[in-house]
């Protein structure tokens, strides 16, 4: 069965994660190792989408 590494979105290096042709995955927290962030992602059928967190909102009184 095929199997890939997840690479970071941002920097492109290898995660500790590896991911083959029948995962799914929602909201998935990889860490980069060589970056040093951890991005949400979603994966099926070895597309991978990065998920944009939406910055926090200010607390009214």
């Amino acid at each position: 069965m095929d199997k890939d590494w997840i690479r970071c979105p941002v920097c492109g290096s290898k995660t500790r994660d590896k991911i083959r042709a029948d995962t799914e995955m929602k909201n998935f927290p990889v860490f980069c190792p060589k970056c040093k962030r951890e991005i949400l992602i979603d994966v099926e059928q070895f597309q991978i989408t990065v998920i944009h967190e939406p910055a926090a909102k200010p607390q009214s009184r």
